[in-house]
C-alpha cells in the first residue's frame, strides 16, 4: 500500500488527487512536544476519510527525558480523543532531532536514552497500537529496536528498503496533483519491498477466528485416515464464532480415555484445546 504522511504544513490538499494517484493512507500529525497540538490533524485525518484513504498518526518529539516522553503520549492521545477521529493504522512516535532542538538543548545521545525515551511513550501512549518512526541511521546507531517490540516506521530515501520494517518512508518529493509529499510504503503482513515492487512472503497465522477455524478444519481433515469413508463436506462457519466452535467440536472424535467436563467450556477454552490437539497431531 501506498501512502504519504502530512501535517500543517501540507496546505489545501487535493485527497480526490491523491486517491486517483493510487495513495490508499495518510500518516497525519497529531502535534508535537508537550503542548503543540497540529491544527490540521483532524481536518487532515475527516479529508482523507471521505476521499477513501485510511489513516494513521504520527507526533513529534521534542522529549530530553523518559518523563518528557510520557508527557508527550498523554497529550497525543487527548489530540487524538478531542478530535473524535478513527485511526485504521498505528500511531507513530516520531523519534529524531530533525531541527536540532535536541542537540541544542543538552540531549543525551546515547543508544540507552533513546531506546527508553521511545519506550516511555510507548508505554503510555496505551492501549493505543503504536509503532517508532526514525530514520535508517538511527535505528543502526541510536534505537535498541529489537528491545521495543514495536512496529517500525523507518525513513530511508533510497530506491532499497534496507531496514524492511512495518512502513518504509522512501522519499521526501512525492509530487501529485502538483503538491509534493513524503512517500510511504506500508507492507502487508509478510512482504518486503523494493520501490515499485513488491513480493509477497508467506502469510501470517489466521488472525480471526473464522480464519482460525477454517484453518483447524483443513488440518483435521488432512489427518483423517485414506481409507475412511467419505464425510460430507462440513460447511463454512458463519455467524455466531460460538456456535460456530461448537460445530466443530462436534465433528471431532474424542480422544482415548477422555472424560466429559461437568462444566460446560468457554469459546477460548475450546479454542486453546484445539490448537494443543492440531499441535500435538504435527
Amino acid at each position: 500500500m501506498r501512502g504519504v504522511d502530512v501535517s500543517i504544513f501540507n496546505e489545501n490538499i487535493d485527497w480526490q488527487a491523491l486517491k486517483a494517484a493510487g495513495i490508499d493512507f495518510a500518516i497525519c500529525r497529531t502535534g508535537y512536544g508537550r503542548t503543540d497540538a497540529d491544527e490540521s490533524f483532524q481536518a487532515q485525518v475527516e479529508g482523507a476519510h471521505k476521499a477513501g484513504l485510511i489513516c494513521g498518526a504520527y507526533h513529534y518529539s521534542y522529549a530530553l527525558t523518559v518523563e518528557a516522553a510520557a508527557q508527550e503520549a498523554q497529550f497525543c492521545k487527548q489530540i487524538i480523543e478531542r478530535a473524535g477521529v478513527l485511526l485504521e493504522l498505528p500511531i507513530w512516535f516520531y523519534m529524531e532531532d530533525s531541527d536540532t532542538y535536541k542537540k541544542r538543548h543538552g540531549f543525551e545521545f546515547s543508544r540507552q536514552n533513546v531506546t527508553a525515551i521511545c519506550k516511555a511513550f510507548l508505554d503510555n501512549i496505551k492501549p493505543l497500537n503504536c509503532g517508532v518512526y526514525s530514520s535508517y541511521s538511527w535505528l543502526e546507531e541510536m534505537i535498541d529496536w529489537k528491545s521495543l517490540g514495536c512496529e517500525i516506521w523507518s525513513a530511508q530515501w533510497a530506491k532499497e528498503d534496507s531496514f524492511k520494517g512495518r512502513m518504509w518512508q522512501y522519499t521526501d518529493a512525492l509530487k501529485i496533483g502538483g503538491q509534493t509529499f513524503n512517500g510511504n510504503i506500508l507492507y502487508e503482513a509478510g512482504a518486503q519491498a523494493v520501490l515499485g515492487q513488491t513480493t509477497e512472503q508467506p502469510q501470517a497465522a489466521p488472525q480471526t477466528t473464522n480464519d482460525l477455524i477454517h484453518s483447524i478444519l483443513s488440518s483435521h481433515a488432512k489427518d483423517e485416515p485414506t481409507a475412511a469413508p467419505a464425510q460430507p463436506t462440513t460447511p463454512k462457519p458463519q455467524g455466531n464464532p460460538s456456535a460456530a466452535i461448537n460445530s466443530i467440536l462436534s465433528n471431532i472424535k474424542p480422544q482415548a480415555g477422555a472424560t466429559k467436563s461437568t462444566t460446560e467450556p468457554s469459546a477460548d477454552d475450546k479454542i486453546r484445546s484445539i490448537l494443543a490437539n492440531a499441535r500435538n497431531k504435527k
